[in-house]
């Protein structure tokens, strides 16, 4: 019978960050129903999702002395409470002979790791699940002899669609583990380390391992570990008699799956690069999210719907999990805070997904008889293929010449090489059913003696001798390499050193000898030998150095430890000095904050500012690897991060944004590229960079090399903001406008023109108005010019530039013709808008936003010094910064800084009174010629001379000052030939 897959959520608490940043609470549960509100449209329903469990875990708990969680409200959902819902339903199949699989999905940093494996006594899924699982064995053993009952345990990683093996990294070559189809079992992982277990203690131990191995794989390889899917296999077989006094064996095999992080796509991919991820980082969950559409495709009716399980590792080895025999639940970790929404919401339509998906799972019940003949069949077929392939097919008509129909000699060896494998491998699988468990189990003890025998002392260790500790993002990586300091001198450098170092490091920019570390009485220094990176706490040291208990050791671009110093914890302690924790986060903090960056307490600081340092956070050590691998491979570029205002990208406030400079280190080239790019091309250097170590063909033509950009690229050159706030009084706009590029350094100069015209596209400078209000409801025309730009920098001479921009509402750019050949170029470009009416919103957007455009080049011809470009150290522009962030000029010869707003207002009300004055002018010159005409028609001499004497002085001052008179003409002659006393009024 089939059976749905079982869907549950939950929500974690808020951590630090989110706490420190003021984090709104998107996520509701209602019995079994989930409810998400979209921050950025807070009058909206909240989006309704039903699961099978919502498990509340974000509030409503307390802590115990020994540090569990326990529910203080009834909504609150603790590990025991997950794991009697859902892991007490995997162990009770477990018994019954179900295969099961168990797996947690949700973006990194969600809460996936924590209902999986848990934390101290916060245990998770696995473990409770292991110490049930031998705690009810030790009890029917107690029941009956007659059974017999075998557990073994395996553990896997699959990172950039590689298995490793990590009871056994010895056997993880280039490439990994290979993956092939069984007959019977299905996808299975070739001679993967499968270990007998007669204990919770061994798996625990094993876990460890598995653990330790995963943490210094991930060093090797500068992997990013919340990339890696980890795969924890627990096959539970009972051997006993049936009632026909039959031997029988009931066999589950339980999956249990920590997935990746499943952050969006987009945040990992590069639109408009010439390289797409080529590494496979994102293809096992891609495929997975194809795989559970799919499924839910053909369990509402969908006919012909294709399940793509053959298109990545991970989805061949959950094939059973998701489709097959398996009776499979799926716990998706939410992240309960607003900056999380798209990821969150992301999350539970996967969820929502999986919950239609069936599978049918059966009891895997066979005679013990009959599993080792199966095996003795498969390998006698094999046998037999073998014979074939070494005998070569004859294509007829060409006698003597030997040939294989449609397969090479390559693809038969190939063939031959893993049948033979296959062989190997079924051979051993029946020798061990042959071996007794009791046999089994003590061949592993006595491995495994040895290796406990090392730990037990090195835990020994830990409390009485210095060392140093391993700090890793994912906090279940931490803690888990450990280096010990000697009494005297201790060497550390890589494995290529000879004679080994007393610490051999691995990761980027690690020296043969990098260091010293000097352990003398009580006090410990540090020495950086010449030419190795070295930092303590976030600093570069060169010279010698005291470090202490918790100070944080950076060596080379990627191997962060801490020091461990009990003598010195003990002495902190029975001084009651406050301890604090030593976290990832403020290490990554403290580093970019010698690095320049502002990474002030969170109190007093905006939102903005916060999720800036979460962003630092992330990209400061990413660049470090970035510029560490393209030194080591040689390839003559350095990165460093551009942080990018809102008001340099035309906007009051906003978010600043994280941007990557690549700069040539051979000549004056340079190119900008988003943290989204910049993403795509680390993963892709990462595999570069991995070859190389590895001693493969690692390098590749330009096309495909993610440290190299072509020449004719387009990059940012600069930009220029224009202010526009003189068109909401029908004023044009005249301006020559420096060109500045991301650190404010003078580009050049590009003229920007706009003028107001009728709706044909005349322009009319008599149409002033007073106040920008009156537009409002009115239609306003004009012209937007661009002419020219002058003295762009000279390795943009050869190549062709160009000018976009958006204005107002606009969804695509505007983009100027392209002029190439010169550093001078003439754009001659004109754009006619039309508001009709105007709104508001526009005329809030002409006073207060200003424009910004764009100048993009091709660079060409380069190789060229400084000297000669057009803009950089030769102009410079003094520039200084507000509080704000906006960038301020010296526009005044006594040494005062005017701001660019400051001066932009002084500027409008010249042209403001410039106008007043002309409209004055032509009004009063209309004035005298209807003193003029009214002398002709004969009126009143005394009149006349009245109203001449209101032009000339007088009451003429009263004109000047409010530069405004309004005619009334429409009587301005009465039946007499009069002047009517309403001819003129004064305002």
């Amino acid at each position: 019978m089939a059976d749905n897959v079982r869907v549950a959520v939950r929500v974690r608490p808020f951590n630090s960050r989110e706490k420190a940043r003021n984090a709104v609470l998107i996520i509701k549960m209602q019995g079994n129903s989930t409810y998400i509100k979209d921050p950025s449209t807070p009058d909206q329903e909240p989006r309704k999702f039903a699961f099978d469990y919502s498990y509340w875990s974000h509030d409503g708990f307390k802590e115990r002395d020994n540090g569990y969680l326990e529910p203080v409200e009834p909504q609150y959902a603790d590990q025991k409470k997950v794991f009697d819902d859902l892991g007490r339903g995997v162990l009770e199949n477990a018994w019954k002979g179900y295969n099961c699989s168990l797996f947690a999905y949700g973006q990194t940093g969600s809460g996936k790791s924590y209902s999986m494996v848990g934390y101290g006594e916060n245990k998770g899924i696995i473990p409770i699940f292991c110490e049930e699982l031998f705690s009810e064995i030790e009890v029917k053993r107690g029941q009956s002899k007659e059974t017999e009952y075998q557990v073994t345990f395996s553990m896997l990683e699959i990172y950039n669609e590689q298995v490793r093996d990590l009871l056994n990294p010895a056997s993880n070559k280039k490439g990994g583990l290979k993956v092939r189809q069984h007959p019977s079992k299905g996808f299975v992982v070739e001679s993967l380390v499968t270990v007998p277990v007669k204990d919770y203690n061994d798996i625990e131990n094993r876990i460890e391992e598995g653990t330790r191995n995963r943490t210094v794989a991930a060093t090797n390889m500068n992997a990013t570990s919340s990339r890696a899917h980890t795969i924890v296999a627990i096959t539970f077989a009972q051997k006993g008699k049936n009632e026909a006094g039959q031997m029988m064996t009931k066999t589950s095999i339980v999956n249990l799956v920590d997935l990746a992080g499943s952050e969006r796509a987009d945040s990992t991919g590069a639109t408009g690069d010439r390289l797409k991820e080529g590494s496979a980082i994102n293809q096992s969950l891609s495929t997975l999210g194809n795989c559970i559409k799919a499924l839910a495709d053909l369990s509402m009716g969908k006919k012909g719907a294709l399940v793509p399980f053959r298109d990545s590792v991970l989805t061949k080895l959950l094939k059973n999990a998701l489709g097959g025999n398996s009776k499979t639940i799926m716990i998706a970790a939410l992240s309960p805070a607003d900056i999380n929404f798209d990821e969150t919401l992301s999350t539970l339509r996967f969820a929502d997904r999986a919950k239609a998906i069936k599978t049918k799972a059966v009891v895997n019940e066979s005679p013990t008889e009959k599993l080792i003949r199966e095996l003795r069949e498969e390998n006698q077929k094999l046998m037999e293929q073998l014979k074939m392939a070494g005998q070569p097919i004859i294509v007829p008509g060409e006698p003597g010449q030997p040939q294989m129909v449609g397969v090479s000699e390559e693809e038969v060896n190939e063939m031959k090489k893993e049948m033979e494998q296959q062989l190997l491998q079924n051979q051993r699988e029946m020798e061990e059913m042959k071996k007794s468990w009791q046999e089994r189990l003590a061949e592993q003890e006595a491995a495994n003696k040895a290796k406990e025998e090392q730990e037990r002392k090195g835990k020994e260790m830990l409390k009485t001798t210095p060392h140093f500790w391993n700090l890793n993002e994912d906090s279940q990586l931490s803690r888990k390499v450990i280096h010990f300091i000697k009494a005297g001198k201790t060497k550390i450098g890589n494995k290529k050193a000879d004679p080994p170092p007393d610490i051999v490091l691995s990761g980027l920019s690690i020296l043969t000898d990098h260091a010293t570390v000097t352990h003398k009485s009580k006090t410990i220094t540090i020495l950086a030998h010449p030419d190795a990176k070295l930092m303590v706490n976030g600093k570069p040291e060169r010279d010698e150095k005291e470090i202490h208990h918790n100070d944080r050791v950076m060596f080379g671009s990627s191997s962060l430890y801490v020091l461990h110093h009990p003598e010195e914890l003990v002495k902190k302690k029975k001084e009651g000095a406050q301890l604090e924790e030593v976290t990832y986060d403020l290490a990554q903090e403290e580093i970019a904050a010698n690095s320049g960056f502002d990474m002030g307490k969170s109190s007093g600081q905006t939102k903005n500012e916060m999720l800036l340092q979460e962003d630092l956070v992330q990209m400061v050590p990413m660049i470090s690897e970035t510029n560490a691998m393209a030194e080591e491979l040689d390839k003559k570029v350095k990165f460093e991060i551009l942080l990018i205002s809102p008001q340099a990208r035309g906007l009051k406030e906003g978010r600043t944004e994280v941007k990557v400079k690549m700069k040539s280190l051979e000549d004056d080239a340079e190119w900008i590229w988003d943290r989204n790019k910049f993403l795509n091309r680390k993963f892709l250097m990462q595999e570069m960079y991995q070859n190389y170590v590895e001693g493969e063909d690692w390098d590749l033509p330009q096309e495909r090399d993610p440290f190299w950009e072509p020449d004719d690229a387009e990059v940012l050159i600069g930009s220029a903001h224009v202010y526009l706030q003189s068109l909401a009084y029908k004023i044009e706009v005249e301006e020559s406008l420096s060109i500045t590029d991301h650190k404010g350094n003078e580009q050049g100069h590009l003229q920007i023109e706009a003028y107001p015209c009728d709706d044909k596209g005349n322009e009319d400078g008599d149409d002033f108005v007073e106040d920008p209000k009156e537009l409002i409801g009115q239609s306003l025309f004009f012209k937007l010019k661009i002419p020219h730009a002058r003295g762009l920098p000279a390795r943009f001479g050869k190549g062709e530039t160009h000018c976009k921009f958006k204005l107002y509402l606009d969804h695509e750019y505007s983009v100027t013709g392209r002029v190439s050949g010169t550093i001078n170029p003439s754009y001659a470009y004109e754009k006619k808008y039309s508001f009709n009416p105007v709104t508001k919103q526009f005329v809030d957007y002409l006073l207060h936003t200003p424009l910004v455009v764009e100048v993009w080049g091709k660079q060409s011809g380069r190789k060229i010094s400084r000297k000669e470009t057009g803009g950089g150290k030769n102009n410079p522009v003094p520039l200084q910064r507000t509080s704000e962030g906006h960038e301020v000029q010296n526009s005044m010869s006594n040494g005062s800084i005017m701001s660019k707003d400051e001066a932009q207002n002084m500027k409008l009300e010249l042209h403001k009174s410039q106008k007043r004055s002309e409209r004055f002018e032509k009004k009063l010159k209309k004035m005298r010629g209807l003193v003029e005409d009214a002398k002709n028609k004969g009126i009143s001499t005394i009149q006349i001379d009245a109203i001449e004497d209101i032009l000339n002085g007088g009451e003429g001052d009263k004109f000047k000052a409010t530069a405004d008179i309004v005619l009334h003409t429409q009587k301005s002659v009465d039946k007499d030939g009069k002047i009517s006393s309403a001819a003129c009024s004064v305002q």
